[in-house]
């Protein structure tokens, strides 16, 4: 937590729901100051400001304001920003902090029998604060946030493409049984998803069609719908028309509903991949007028693209909030528990997962990448994988992620570029 002079500061616990804001605030020696709820909405944040700043000009002696309030979805956003710049009260130096609702839920714990309501929600969030218990940065205000709408909008549309594709296995299954389970090496197409699948599936009524279709029709229903991108186009007809055999027969009465879904499906994809497109220079350029510098750095590391460094700046942040890399892995979730008594050393840590949700993601999908990339990632999680028997995978993404993280914190700290050196982060660091 910043330094503050904490006797002469205002703590306003507010806990935050759609309608409403239920605000406690108390001094360091527990003196209620404010006890009410005000809407959730513009009035009820310029209302809930002027009693605070009524508050402190009543009382000279407490010069600083913090603010306390759980992360709660979208719905704290807004009151957040609201008081971190409602100028009025900048000459009391305003502090806003977002809190991990597990925090203040296992604070509440220490307070035995006590009942669960909104206000003493606020109550035991206002003295949480009071206790110095926050440890993580004040509200960074839109800036990073502007990017962060960006990049999840982009992971939810991504997710959007992945279960339509699951879903639609079952109709491809139907069509053309035979098609989604061959081999690579006996795959007429490189992508099922692709123009040309995507052409010849919805096109053609039904798999006799494909076989009974002329050779040269066929080739040149090839050609055309990839462009002349298929390298060999008498191998892929070949491949295509002995699956095709293979397939089992619909009856007629299913060729059209099944079309129908498929073409549906196959839409559903595209649309997905049009907006994906849109998204991606929206990012770019948010991202350009504001860290430039860290997606050149991140950008450096072999194996992390555009898409997984936007997506972990945009949760980071300035990397100045965080004083170390352990406090960024801390962040993320990327810290395990020890269970420890006496002589007793358990040997299951299973890993926090409390941090950001979003960070943990992005930082294991680039170690992923990064693993395949730089010899040093692979061997180290080829290590950790061999050393146990059950979620070898897993575990050992865990860790290579937890590496990950010293070396994007170095390399954004230093604001330097990867080049293939260890950093001094890394030589001092010791991993599981």
């Amino acid at each position: 937590m910043l330094k503050i002079d904490f006797m002469s500061t205002l703590f306003v616990g507010i806990d935050v729901s759609s309608r409403s804001n239920v605000v406690y605030a108390m001094d360091f020696h527990k003196n209620k100051y404010i006890s009410s709820a005000f809407s959730n909405n513009q009035p009820g944040a310029e209302e809930l400001a002027a009693i605070i700043l009524g508050c402190l000009k009543r009382h000279p002696d407490l010069t600083t304001v913090v603010a306390a309030l759980e992360s709660t979805s979208v719905y704290s956003i807004h009151i957040a920003n609201f008081l971190s710049t409602y100028e009025a009260l900048m000459p009391y130096k305003p502090y806003v902090f977002c809190l991990n609702p597990k925090m203040t839920a296992n604070y509440r714990k220490s307070f035995i029998g006590m009942s669960k309501t909104d206000p003493l929600d606020a109550f035991i969030i206002s003295d949480f604060a009071r206790a110095g218990r926050i440890e993580c940065d004040p509200w960074r205000g839109s800036q990073y946030l502007a990017l962060e709408r960006l990049t999840r909008h982009r992971l939810h549309l991504a997710e959007c493409i992945s279960r339509e594709k699951t879903y639609m296995v079952s109709n491809l299954y139907l069509k053309f049984s035979e098609l989604q389970i061959l081999p690579d090496d006996d795959q007429p197409f490189s992508n099922l998803y692709g123009a040309t699948a995507s052409a010849l599936l919805t096109e053609y009524m039904s798999v006799q069609d494909i076989i009974d279709a002329p050779e040269e029709e066929l080739l040149q229903f090839l050609a055309e719908k990839s462009r002349n991108r298929i390298p060999d186009l008498a191998r892929t007809s070949q491949l295509l028309r002995k699956a095709a055999r293979d397939s089992y027969r619909l009856d007629k009465c299913m060729y059209e509903p099944i079309n129908i879904s498929l073409a549906s499906s196959f839409n559903c994809i595209e649309a997905y991949q049009k907006e994906i497109k849109a998204i991606d220079k929206a990012i770019f350029k948010a991202i350009q007028g504001m860290a430039p510098n860290a997606l050149t750095i991140l950008g450096s590391i072999p194996g992390i693209g555009p898409v997984w460094a936007a997506g972990m700046i945009a949760e980071i942040g300035c990397i100045t909030a965080f004083h170390s890399s352990d406090a960024l892995a801390k962040y993320a979730g990327l810290t395990w528990r020890k269970g420890d008594s006496g002589d007793f050393e358990s040997e299951d840590t299973p890993i926090t997962r409390a941090g950001n949700t979003y960070l943990r993601y992005y930082l294991g999908e680039a170690a992923n990448s990064v693993r395949r990339h730089i010899p040093e990632y692979q061997d180290y999680y080829a290590r950790k994988y061999a050393e146990v028997p059950k979620h070898q995978h897993k575990r050992a993404l865990a860790l290579t992620s937890r590496k990950l993280v010293r070396l994007v914190f170095g390399l954004l700290v230093k604001n330097q570029l990867y080049t293939g050196e260890l950093l001094d982060a890394e030589l001092n660091s010791n991993p599981n």
